[in-house]
This record gives C-alpha cells, structure tokens and sequence, in this order.
C-alpha cells in the first residue's frame, strides 16, 4: 500500500465509518480527506486543497480549525450528514509498532447525527428533535 503510515491510519478508521464524514485531528485542526474532503469543502464552502501523503500520493484535503468545531458541526448536521470525529489520544507517539513510525493514537471518539446532538448550542429550542429506540431480544421487541 503506497503512502505514509498517517494515510494508514486514517484509511483504517474510515473503513469502520464509512457512512460518515471523517473529521481527524491533526494539530490544531480537523482534516478530511478523499470524497470527504470534497463533500466538506462544498457544505462549508471552505477551500479544497491537497497533501502529499507518500512520494508520489497527494490526496484532497480540506480542514477546520478545532475551536470553531460545533458551528461547523450544526452546518453539517442540518444538511443531514453523520459526522465521526477522530481524536488524537496521546500528546506523543505510542510504544510499540506505532512509536516506530512516529504515529499518534487517535480514534473515533463520537459519530454525531441530527438524533445525538446533545450541544445546547447546536439544538434548535423551538424544533422537535426526536429520537427513537428498539430493543430486540429473541423474540420480543419493544
């Protein structure tokens, strides 16, 4: 597989999120990459641009600073996309296989939808925002 150990990474937490776009900190900001970068450039209307990801792989990018995260959330999220956001974990490489290869652990730490908004700052006071539950066990359901 061509690209970095980072591309790596992220590729292996998008395979588990693929019906979402992607948000992975990096430093002081969210990165997209791919069709999600496209996806998030167009909602947003941010630039697109690209990173070099390995000798001769550049892929889309587009990103938001962490601190305006929420507004950018509620942008998102009223356009009816699901949205995973990835963490960094640890301030320094990890021991082990990742330490090797100077990478920071990082995962999914919450996938936002229109029905898991708990910010107050994202829920419209004057707007239902309905939620609903099923619970199946054997063969009862409820």
């Amino acid at each position: 597989m061509s690209g970095t150990p980072l591309r790596q990474q992220y590729l292996d937490i998008k395979r588990r999120h693929r019906d979402a776009i992607l948000l992975f900190r990096i430093g002081d900001f969210y990165e997209a990459f791919d069709d999600d970068a496209r996806l998030l450039a167009k909602e947003l209307s941010i630039v697109l641009t690209s990173k070099l990801m390995g000798r001769s792989l550049r892929v889309p990018l587009a990103g938001i600073p962490h601190h305006s995260l929420e507004r950018h959330l509620a942008t998102l999220i009223g356009h009816g996309h699901r949205v995973a956001i990835c963490e960094q974990l640890t301030a320094t490489p990890v021991k082990g296989e990742a330490a090797g290869r100077g990478l920071i652990e990082r995962d999914v730490v919450r996938v936002v939808t229109p029905g898991t908004i708990i910010e107050p700052g994202l829920l419209q006071s004057k707007v239902n925002n309905y939620l609903a539950s099923l619970v199946i066990s054997g063969r009862h359901a409820g």
